[in-house]
């Protein structure tokens, strides 16, 4: 017989995920754990009703579980507006694995995070992020058929459909901003030029837009002074550039009350997560007239390319023609917040929970 509890168990923790502040009706959170490879990663499952949910896993060395829980929970509930915006017939999820991707990842680690995803019976489906390749997504799906932007997926790498919308994105915002979608003589900085932000820096100058780069990794900036022309500026400095827009295409939280009041720059359209240091801050921009392209919208062509491929695809038109899209869903939201007076960034998220709440209505009629 078990012995009685001294003292009532406390749900006030806010790492218990009922309780958290970042808790948004999540229909499933799991706690992987794998002692044998050192395993530690949580995975979000937030909406559903669009289909099983999406999203990246991240690899991250937060601090503690409470960090961890936060990041999984946050951008599993960006993922359904993702995925609901895009069009795709898919949800929102998330995982986050617990470990310096540079010191701590091993093969041993992603082949039992591939068996806990699979143990979800396809309510989860992986893809690419933070701290995570495309090798590792292939070292995942030899455990688990629920990982997308695999070569077993038809398309392997997201990234090149990542920047063709993000391209597309700049072209509807310099559209609805300055009244055409052609970049030629614009003065756009890109900050980050990894896969992605080279990519997008490559289409625009292509297309005749003047080039100003950052990046914190040498050989990267070097590559796009010499092969564009591109002018150098220090990443901390990149958002001061005097310039027509800003693409931020690295890390997150760029835009904070301190930097907003420093941009120059009309529009702000970039490949960069989490570009807000907090939801006032789309409130700040809309405040200063500088035009912002959500990013969840702006940058959902990797998510698209994995969330409609099919094993054996090798033709990539249809989807193709759905990242480029993009542009025409950012139009929307451009429009649709200047007749408001609204922020693009709340529009975007009442967009998101509209295409939602329609499909639970539609499942509540089949159901009935």
């Amino acid at each position: 017989m078990n012995a009685p509890m001294t003292k009532p168990l406390s749900i006030s923790n806010p790492h218990t995920p009922f309780d958290h502040p970042e808790f948004d009706g999540h229909e499933q959170v799991v706690f992987a754990n794998d002692t044998a490879s050192s395993l530690q990663a949580i995975i979000a499952v937030h909406d559903t009703t669009l289909g099983p949910a999406l999203g990246g896993c991240r690899m991250w060395p937060y601090a503690n579980s409470g960090e961890a829980l936060t990041d999984a929970l946050r951008l599993s509930k960006g993922m359904s507006y993702k995925n609901a915006l895009a069009g795709l017939p898919m949800g929102g999820g998330k995982a986050v694995v617990i470990a310096d991707a540079k010191t701590q990842k091993t093969p041993e680690m992603l082949v039992a995070l591939g068996r806990h995803i699979d143990r979800m019976a396809g309510s989860y489906i992986t893809a690419e992020d933070v701290g995570m390749s495309d090798r590792d997504l292939e070292i995942i799906s030899t455990q688990t058929a629920h990982a997308g932007g695999t070569k077993a997926r038809g398309l392997g790498n997201p990234s090149p459909y990542t920047a063709q919308g993000v391209y597309m994105g700049l072209k509807a915002a310099a559209r609805h901003k300055f009244g055409s979608s052609n970049l030629k003589g614009l003065r756009i900085c890109v900050k980050g030029t990894g896969s992605v932000g080279a990519t997008v820096a490559r289409l625009a100058h292509a297309e005749g837009a003047k080039l100003w780069v950052a990046d914190v990794y040498k050989p990267n900036l070097e590559r796009m002074v010499n092969e564009l022309g591109a002018t150098q500026v220090e990443t901390s400095e990149a958002h001061k550039a005097d310039v027509d827009i800003f693409a931020p295409c690295a890390l997150g939280a760029d835009l904070t009350p301190k930097t907003i009041r420093e941009i120059k720059a009309s529009i702000i359209s970039g490949a960069a997560n989490n570009q807000l240091a907090s939801p006032d801050d789309g409130e700040a921009l809309h405040q200063r007239g500088i035009l912002w392209a959500p990013d969840y919208v702006i940058n959902a062509g990797g998510v698209i390319s994995i969330g409609l491929a099919k094993p054996g695809d090798t033709d990539d038109t249809y989807v193709r023609q759905q990242v480029d899209a993009i542009g025409d869903t950012l139009t929307k939201i451009f429009d649709r917040a200047a007749k408001e007076n609204q922020p693009t960034s709340l529009i975007a998220d009442h967009m998101a929970m509209e295409i939602i709440a329609a499909g639970k209505d539609k499942k509540a009629m089949t159901d009935a």
